[in-house]
């Protein structure tokens, strides 16, 4: 009896699961990957609320600059601003080009449809005299050299203009310098996006309503069927020729409404 018994537990095959090694690794990968799009998800997330905290901060410190009866144009004070008196509603045709005296302009003849100034940031350059017509309705664009502007400070000036009305952003090959604010009759040229003067300038001269813009309560909304905030008109970076229009307004059409009507 017993050596029956060691004969069949000698031949007993003792079975072992297999570890499923391809499944593990598998499983290990997705939780990883998993992992690094969590974290670089977060990252990217307590990135963007920091920047957005420091904007609030820095919006909090312009109160300053708050246009009033009293202080009708606060942006003659920030240091560096240029200031020039542009007659409005000079309209030129989409297939007109203006000389404009500065770069990027700020002021003169500009197309009868405006660009969309509702809180956008342009991902490429857009027509100066869409952009220009924009301003005399009272919005600021900031334009940045896209050469000279890095990731952290594209966020940083992408803040200031998100989703806020009467602001528009958008890259300007070729700029002289790294960021360019512009306003209607107003300019200021900085190397660095958290210099504060930024911040002043939108605070001072955004919807100023004491005579600094020409067109008070004009739309930033895109005109339907007119502008495409998808597709806007693009910009072109060669020089105007000979037939460009004049910063003087000669050979356009000093209008009586919107849209050169």
């Amino acid at each position: 009896m017993a050596n029956r018994k060691s004969k069949a537990v000698r031949g007993a095959v003792v079975h072992q699961r297999s570890i499923p090694w391809m499944l593990i690794s598998g499983v290990t990968v997705v939780v990883v990957f998993a992992a690094v799009i969590f974290g670089y998800a977060y990252s990217r997330w307590s990135g963007q609320e920091s920047v957005r905290q420091a904007q609030a901060e820095a919006e909090k410190a312009t109160e300053a600059f708050k246009p009033s009866p009293q202080n009708p144009d606060p942006s003659k004070t920030i240091p560096g601003v240029t200031v020039v008196d542009y007659p409005g509603q000079i309209h030129v045709r989409p297939d007109q080009r203006v000389a404009y005296d500065h770069t990027p302009s700020f002021g003169g003849p500009h197309d009868g449809i405006w660009a969309d100034c509702t809180g956008v940031v342009y991902p490429e350059a857009v027509r100066t005299e869409n952009m220009v017509h924009s301003l005399e309705h009272g919005a600021v664009w900031i334009a940045y050299n896209p050469d000279r502007v890095n990731e952290p400070g594209l966020e940083r000036l992408k803040a200031r203009v998100d989703g806020k009305p009467y602001t528009m952003m958008s890259p300007y090959p070729g700029l002289d310098s790294a960021i360019s604010l512009q306003s209607w009759g107003h300019q200021l040229k900085v190397d660095n996006a958290d210099d504060q003067r930024i911040d002043q300038f939108i605070t001072a001269l955004r919807l100023n309503n004491n005579g600094v813009y020409p067109e008070i309560g004009g739309s930033c909304q895109a005109y339907p069927g007119a502008f495409d905030t998808n597709n806007p008109p693009k910009f072109d970076p060669t020089p105007p020729g000979p037939d460009a229009i004049p910063m003087d307004g000669r050979g356009a059409s000093a209008a009586t409404g919107e849209m050169g009507q």
